[in-house]
């Protein structure tokens, strides 16, 4: 049997992590300075290798940078207390008779980070940076429907770190399952909730523990005291920002009856007004990943219900921006997630039906709810299960690294993005620290002895 191809990448890496180099605050600020160079010094080079693999306009170009980048800057001033041993509260009992309570944060070990194609570099960038924040290796495997990207990191990343430290290994299905053959002590997967259930399987046969940003169909919410304008102007780019290839992106919309058609005619001119009357024209509109995405994504697209848009070119990976109203819970766009610019848009009338319909989907990795009256705003958060989202707001709570980020169910598992990045990428050893000369009498025989007095050391 022929030897597995990144098993020497993996072996060399565990060598390293256990002399604990990584462990100390000098080696972690020097890969992320490492990071951080990378980014700034080829700033032009990454932007155009995203603009040659999907044509992602400027401002989502420079996002892919700036949030890393953000990120980066968060851990160097934080990491002194991230790292610092935590003291707990302990039972009275064991605290009056000098013991005390403490959990340090050690690093798992060699963690891989699979990465998707519709951010390669922010969420292939973004779980490492964590990862090295919190003291692990890392082997990198970018998106190979990215190529431009894929092979500019598979040229950068061994210029900016040592291979025992942060390695790149770039390919297709193949060297994916010849890397999940592998024992890591930490795997973090970012993609399809098909592809989670693989990389999971694998992870169980070495007990490997996971993080999964998987994604779904997410829910956005307009009711009658909504802002309507805020509304079409924001879920209109928050639907169409990477040609809806994005795993928070609003993935259908329930408006009440009163509002509705009102609600849709400006979501329609807010589009026209973002993307122009010839979207497939627009700077500013990516395409989609391969002509058979596009394909997929234009077979969601009913001709009776599209009230905007409709149109795709295969062969320029085009679909524009589509909207079709009014929706039903039977339509194909509400199957499953789209990933794409098309967006359905359904009516309602009674908000338990329509928060009960959204409640028998698999849960969504986001939601997003537009309403003035906090009542209903309470309602849909108690109701809905949900990743994370925005209230009159979408998508933006993915920018910020004190939200905790990711799933819930289908759409993933864990959190990270800041502190929940380093926690999630840290093993919390708790430790109960004891008086060395202070007696604790719990030992047999017990015969005679108030087992009441000493249980009680043990409760608050």
């Amino acid at each position: 049997m022929p030897a597995n191809p990144f098993a020497d990448i993996v072996d060399r890496q565990r060598a390293h992590f256990e002399t604990d180099a990584t462990k100390s605050l000098e080696w972690r600020l020097d890969q992320l300075d490492r990071m951080r160079r990378l980014l700034t010094e080829n700033q032009d080079e990454l932007t155009a290798a995203l603009y040659a693999d999907f044509r992602k306009p400027p401002f989502e170009q420079l996002f892919e940078i700036t949030v890393p980048s953000g990120v980066i800057e968060y851990y160097r001033n934080n990491l002194p207390d991230l790292m610092a041993p935590e003291s707990v509260e302990i039972p009275p009992g064991l605290a009056a008779i000098g013991n005390s309570g403490v959990i340090h944060r050690e690093p798992y070990g060699v963690t891989l980070v699979i990465g998707p194609f519709n951010a390669p570099i922010l969420l292939l960038l973004d779980p490492a940076i964590a990862a090295l924040a919190a003291g692990n290796t890392v082997v990198l495997k970018p998106a190979n429907t990215t190529p431009a990207t894929a092979n500019l990191l598979a040229r950068l990343i061994p210029a900016y770190f040592e291979p025992e430290n942060v390695a790149v290994v770039t390919g297709g299905r193949q060297e994916i399952s010849a890397l999940l053959d592998l024992r890591f002590d930490f795997i973090f997967f970012t993609g399809s909730s098909a592809v989670g259930k693989v990389v999971m399987r694998a992870a169980a046969e070495h007990l490997t523990p996971v993080l999964l940003e998987l994604g779904g169909q997410n829910p956005t919410l307009v009711d009658r005291t909504a802002n309507l304008d805020q509304a079409a102007d924001r879920i209109a780019w928050g639907h169409n920002a990477i040609s809806g290839q994005w795993c928070i992106a609003p993935g259908y919309v329930c408006v009440e009856d009163a509002v509705a058609d009102e609600f849709v005619a400006k979501l329609c001119a807010s589009i026209t007004r973002m993307y122009g009357e010839d979207p497939q024209q627009s700077p500013d509109l990516a395409r989609m990943i391969s002509e058979h995405d596009t394909e997929r994504v234009a077979g969601y697209i009913l001709a009776e219900k599209t009230v905007l848009g409709g149109r795709y070119d295969v062969s320029d990976r085009y679909v524009e921006p589509t909207v079709l109203y009014p929706s039903e819970w039977t339509d194909p766009a509400l199957q499953q997630e789209v990933f794409g610019p098309v967006l359905p848009v359904l009516r309602y009338s009674d908000l338990d039906d329509v928060l009960g319909r959204i409640r028998a989907l698999p849960r969504p990795l986001a939601a997003y709810i537009f309403s003035t009256d906090q009542p209903t705003i309470d309602r849909v958060l108690r109701s809905v299960p949900f990743g994370g989202g925005c209230i009159n707001q979408t998508n933006l709570h993915c920018w910020i690294d004190s939200l905790p980020f990711g799933g819930v169910g289908n759409s993933g598992m864990g959190k990270y993005y800041g502190k929940a990045g380093f926690e999630a990428l840290s093993n919390r050893k708790a430790l109960l620290v004891g008086d060395p000369d202070r007696p604790i009498d719990v030992f047999p025989p017990y015969a005679g002895k108030d087992l009441g007095a000493t249980l009680s050391l043990f409760s608050g």
